[in-house]
């Protein structure tokens, strides 16, 4: 879309006309000189030449005048509009904690095709899903086992977060659970974060067996800092051991840092959790918008170059052809050298 910055620069448009108005050309006298061959003289200077008249007479006004005007449009900087460029600005920063214990390799789940799968694999799936409607989040991932490990950064780049997510494994962060710790890391992960809202979602399927701080305590510091805990418990509430499952911490973990604490037996509860936790975690996106701009004002400029050029090269043509004889019997001459006009009889 063609803009200008500066439109008012075209109220100067009549400023030559308004000049010439109320200050008129100064009127000089000529000096005559009598001869006896004026006839002669004024004929040869005016006979046949009226088309020569005409375009002398036009160019002395249309040619000022586009001048002007492309003057005046190159003066208010044309600018063509570009398609406006949009970036959403992060206004959650959302931290994912994923149970990578031996217990997540039990296959009782199934996944969107009805096959049966491990934790982890429909984990991996309903998450992939989460992800895809977090644009205006940075979204970062904690895996933990026996000790929590950054997985990836807190970013905008959620393709990467899946990616990553993707590439975890059962064991890969040791066999035993260390929740505690992983809020813990979470905590200190927010440490730089200046976004408005910070959440946690921690999924795990078994009890704390090897924190060195204890869930509850981390949770507690992470509500000093304005952090809330969402809990998500997957796996079978009856089971022993290190698969057992410690719902009450869990509850207790969520309660303390103002967040929710959900179950899920199965995928399809898995899958219901992450769209109530989308509902419950409402985010105003920021938008900001951009449009580059191209200026034109060049344009303008060659054209009233090349205006300029043409009419000087008429002029050029035009006073050639006027020193050419005009008669056979009294000729008429301007000298190419001194200017003088000489008449040979």
């Amino acid at each position: 879309m063609l803009s200008f910055a500066y439109l008012w620069i075209f109220l100067l448009l009549p400023l030559p006309w308004l000049v010439r108005l109320i200050l008129p050309p100064r009127q000089r006298s000529s000096v005559a000189v009598r001869v006896p061959f004026g006839d002669r003289l004024r004929l040869a200077m005016a006979g046949g030449n009226v088309g020569d008249k005409a375009v002398k007479k036009s160019l002395q006004w249309w040619v000022p005048t586009l001048l002007w005007i492309l003057f005046l449009v190159a003066l208010a900087r044309p600018q063509w509009m570009e398609p406006p460029i949009t970036k959403a600005l992060p206004t959650r920063d959302l931290l994912l904690l994923v149970d990578l214990s031996g217990s997540m390799q039990a296959e009782d789940f199934t996944n969107a095709e009805g096959e049966n799968v491990d934790r982890l694999s429909a984990v991996k799936e309903v998450l992939d899903e989460f992800l895809t409607k977090r644009e205006g989040d940075r979204v970062g991932l904690v895996v933990f086992g026996d000790a929590p490990f950054l997985q990836a950064p807190f970013s905008t780049d959620l393709d990467l977060s899946r990616q990553l997510l993707e590439e975890t494994a059962v064991g890969m962060a040791g066999a035993k659970t260390a929740l505690g710790d992983a809020i813990g890391l979470g905590v200190n992960l927010f440490e730089e974060s200046d976004a408005p809202a910070k959440t946690i979602i921690a999924l795990t399927d078994g009890n704390d067996t090897k924190s060195q701080v204890p869930p509850v305590e981390a949770a507690r510091v992470a509500s000093q800092r304005d952090i809330r805990i969402h809990t998500v418990a997957i796996g079978d509430p009856l089971s022993v051991g290190e698969e057992k499952l410690d719902e009450e911490t869990l509850k207790q973990v969520a309660k303390t840092a103002g967040g929710s604490y959900f179950f899920a037996g199965d995928r399809e509860q898995l899958s219901g959790i992450y769209d109530e936790l989308d509902r419950i975690e409402t985010r105003q996106v920021d938008v900001v918008s951009y449009r580059p701009r191209r200026d034109l004002f060049f344009w303008p400029l060659l054209a009233a170059l090349l205006l300029s050029l043409l009419e000087k090269s008429a002029l050029i043509f035009r006073q050639t052809r006027s020193s050419a004889p005009v008669s056979k019997r009294g000729t008429v001459r301007v000298h190419p050298l001194t200017g003088k006009m000489e008449v040979i009889e």
